[in-house]
C-alpha cells in the first residue's frame, strides 16, 4: 500500500477538524464568548474568521486536489452551533471525496488568485507549503482565542481522540 496525497491530506484534515468541532463545543458550553469578536489581538481575526478560514481551506484543498467543484457555504454563520454545523459540513464533504480522484493530484497544478497575490503550486508543495500549515493555523488561533477567554482546554483537546 503507497501513502498517497489523499492520505496526508484528507484523514488529517478531518481528524482536525473534529477537534476544532469539539472545541468550539467546549467554547460554547463555557458561555459569554461572541465567536464574532472573540479574537487575541486587535489587528486579528475573530474566532468565527478562524473556523471559515480553516473550513474554507480543507474544502478548497479536497476539491481541488481531488479535481472536484468546490462547494460554496453562505458565510452567514454567527453562533457556536452554526459554526460547528460549518464544520460537520465540511468534513461531510470531505469524507464523501473519492480517494482514487488524487492520483496524479501531486502533479496538478494549483492557482490560488487573491487580490494582491498568485500563487502556483503542484499540488504536493499546495498541500504541504499552504494547505496543511494554514488548516493547522486558524484551527491552533481558534482553541487560543478560546484558551485565553478562559476555556478550559488542554493539549487533549488540540490533538483530539
Amino acid at each position: 500500500m503507497s501513502y498517497s496525497l489523499y492520505d496526508a491530506t484528507i484523514p488529517p484534515m478531518i481528524h482536525m477538524l473534529g477537534s476544532l468541532s469539539s472545541i468550539l463545543a467546549k467554547g460554547e458550553a463555557h458561555g459569554g464568548i461572541d465567536p464574532n469578536e472573540a479574537r487575541l489581538a486587535p489587528d486579528m481575526l475573530p474566532l468565527k474568521a478562524q473556523v471559515t478560514i480553516a473550513s474554507d481551506t480543507a474544502k478548497g484543498a479536497g476539491a481541488r486536489l481531488a479535481g472536484v467543484e468546490i462547494p460554496k457555504f453562505e458565510d452567514t454563520e454567527t453562533t457556536f452551533a452554526e459554526l460547528k454545523a460549518r464544520v460537520a459540513k465540511t468534513v461531510d464533504f470531505l469524507k464523501s471525496l473519492d480517494k482514487k480522484a488524487f492520483e496524479g493530484a501531486g502533479e496538478r497544478q494549483i492557482v490560488l488568485k487573491f487580490p494582491k497575490n498568485t500563487f502556483e503550486f503542484t499540488g504536493v508543495d499546495y498541500a504541504n507549503k499552504f494547505v496543511l500549515p494554514n488548516v493547522y493555523f486558524h484551527i491552533t488561533a481558534a482553541y487560543a482565542i478560546l484558551r485565553n477567554r478562559g476555556v478550559a482546554l488542554g493539549k487533549s483537546d488540540y490533538l483530539g481522540g
